[in-house]
């Protein structure tokens, strides 16, 4: 259903999203083009159980739109 062999997950993508947004990151691309298989980003499905569960009080699925954002404008 997920297909954990490929699906980052929401922490994994809240990594991904920090570097992304960092301005002295040099490798947003291919960071872009990592998540560009539709099993790793756009596997998520904004259903927010992990911001629920996320024991720091983190909200991955914010970071997770905003990738898709960046994607979608990449694509544009």
């Amino acid at each position: 259903w997920w297909n954990p062999d490929k699906f980052v997950g929401p922490a994994g993508l809240l990594q991904a999203y920090r570097f992304i947004a960092d301005s002295r990151d040099t490798a947003t691309g291919e960071r872009l083009d990592n998540l560009e298989d539709p099993y790793r980003l756009f596997r998520c499905h904004t259903i927010m159980n992990c911001v629920d569960v996320c024991p720091k009080g983190l909200n991955p699925t914010k970071a997770i739109g905003k990738i898709k954002e960046l994607m979608v404008r990449r694509a544009v």
